[in-house]
């Protein structure tokens, strides 16, 4: 028998032993503790005569992290949502009879205990405690050294494992949350109104990407995951909703890596009367609140390097940003076939017969977007490659459209929208004639979103930003697994 199977077996006989004396290891009529970090944030500083003195009883649940026996007692930690203490468990303080049950008590167990506190002969603040209780008997032991563990797979699998053993993976969940809610916050007090559009729709629209397809039996037709809320968002806009914005998930049947993964959190927001330049300011002003409220200033630290968020941000133009960080000369941008061998040399799998824009956004992936450090605003993006952006009325080649660029990523990208339905059609109809033989991407003109637009659609503009990228920007993860709770992985091989 293994190791890991004898104790499984031992702790299964603990728990026949402790239903045998009648004690319940599941109980259900708990009533919701005092917090183990307001314990701490109240009586820290109180000194061991203080302490004394109180004789305040405080009644907490945690789990055990960590336990030493001394025969007739046991210093043990305990652990919850808030924080961890140490607690001293004597059989003079809970009884015999309690002891006895105590002693079947392994690590990874959920208890209530009760006392009062003291400071033990290092000074370290402990809960005395006058009665212990088993809340949730623990059959699988916590792994040891489970933090120091180098396959982080085992981590992203066990999620729920490695948040009870890993305080900094808490936090960043933590941090998380509080990065939605300042952006919820932030959005609701610009008047902009939290909306949900369908998950699943008849048409691929908003991005490209690859769908993931489903298919509804009672209406015998095939829908797909959405790729991004974009389309039904506008619509809003149409209807009369000047400032709308939706936080939720988005879904793409692409490859996985350190910043992707197939369902993904994004947050767009769309606002009448508004451009593109509207919204760098905005973009700035939200991320500085961010900064602030999660690390007290406009620098933040990301993989050892520090980024300065102090606004004004860097401006330059896509073309711009190719030959001054890209080091591509004007000439070699404005000749098809440099460009095509330039990229092939590069590894990129060309067909030859790429619009301009695209081999402009394939060159700018691989020689500037990793060079992008500090925040950085790349605008004018081609209008071939920007298909639901206005063109910019001084040069129409190009669109006001922007992308946001920190620590070498993507983070967000926005334009003023194309609210012409003429013009909006005929580019339908350009998308469509270059995916022509796309089964992916099955070419269908959005007819009803034409119709939304020839109805009349304030000028407006439309940000999306990715929310677990701005969580690994501000939470200092190097990877998207690391910010998502339960990430995509490959299946575990099957057990021969």
């Amino acid at each position: 028998m293994s190791k890991e199977n004898l104790i499984l077996k031992q702790r299964r006989e603990k728990l026949e032993e402790i239903e045998g004396v009648n004690v319940k290891p599941y109980p259900n009529n708990i009533k919701p503790p005092e917090k183990i970090a307001a314990l701490i944030k109240a009586y820290g500083g109180a000194d061991t005569e203080a302490l004394k003195a109180s004789k305040v009883t405080f009644r907490l649940i945690g789990r055990i992290m960590g336990l030493r026996r001394f025969g007739k007692a046991a210093f043990l930690h305990i652990q919850d949502s808030s924080g961890r203490i140490q607690v001293y468990v004597a059989k003079d303080g809970i009884g015999e009879e309690a002891y006895g049950i105590f002693k079947k008590f392994d690590l990874g167990d959920i208890l209530e205990t009760s006392g009062g506190l003291f400071r033990t002969n290092t000074g370290e603040l402990t809960l005395a405690a006058s009665s212990v209780r088993l809340i949730t008997k623990s059959l699988r032991p916590l792994p040891e050294k489970f933090h120091g563990l180098k396959d982080k797979e085992i981590r992203y699998r066990q999620r729920y494992v490695d948040l009870i053993i890993n305080e900094e993976v808490r936090q960043t969940f933590l941090t998380r949350a509080k990065i939605i809610q300042i952006v919820r916050e932030y959005l609701a007090q610009n008047g902009f109104l939290e909306v949900e559009t369908p998950m699943m729709q008849p048409i691929v629209g908003g991005a490209t990407a690859k769908p993931f397809v489903t298919h509804h039996n009672a209406l015998g037709v095939d829908l797909y995951l959405r790729i991004a809320p974009e389309l039904y968002l506008k619509r809003l806009l149409v209807g009369g909703f000047e400032r709308v914005f939706e936080l939720n998930r988005n879904f793409r049947n692409e490859g996985i890596s350190l910043q992707h993964n197939p369902e993904f959190t994004m947050l767009e927001f769309y606002e009448a009367y508004a451009t593109y330049e509207d919204l760098i300011k905005r973009t700035e002003e939200l991320f500085l609140k961010i900064a602030h409220e999660v690390h007290g200033q406009n620098k933040i630290s990301n993989q050892g390097q520090t980024i300065d968020l102090t606004a004004p941000w860097r401006r330059i133009t896509l073309k711009n940003s190719l030959k001054e960080v890209g080091g591509i000369p004007e000439c070699d941008l404005l000749d098809r076939t440099k460009m095509t061998a330039r990229l092939k040399e590069l590894g990129v799998d060309i067909r030859g017969d790429e619009l301009q824009g695209k081999l402009w956004t394939k060159l700018f992936d691989l020689l500037v977007e990793p060079k992008l450090i500090q925040p950085t605003f790349i605008t004018h993006y081609p209008t071939d490659v920007s298909p639901l952006a206005r063109r910019n009325e001084d040069d129409p080649s190009v669109t006001d459209r922007f992308e946001l660029f920190i620590a070498g990523r993507e983070i967000a990208n926005a334009f003023s929208e194309l609210n012409d339905p003429r013009d909006q059609c005929n580019r339908f109809k350009e998308q469509i004639d270059e995916r022509k033989g796309d089964e992916e991407i099955p070419p269908v003109l959005d007819e009803d979103y034409v119709a939304a637009l020839e109805y009349g659609m304030p000028p407006a503009a439309g940000e999306g930003i990715g929310i677990d990228r701005l969580v690994m920007l501000f939470s200092d993860s190097p990877s998207i697994r690391d910010v998502i709770l339960f990430p995509q992985l490959k299946p575990e091989p099957a057990l021969k």
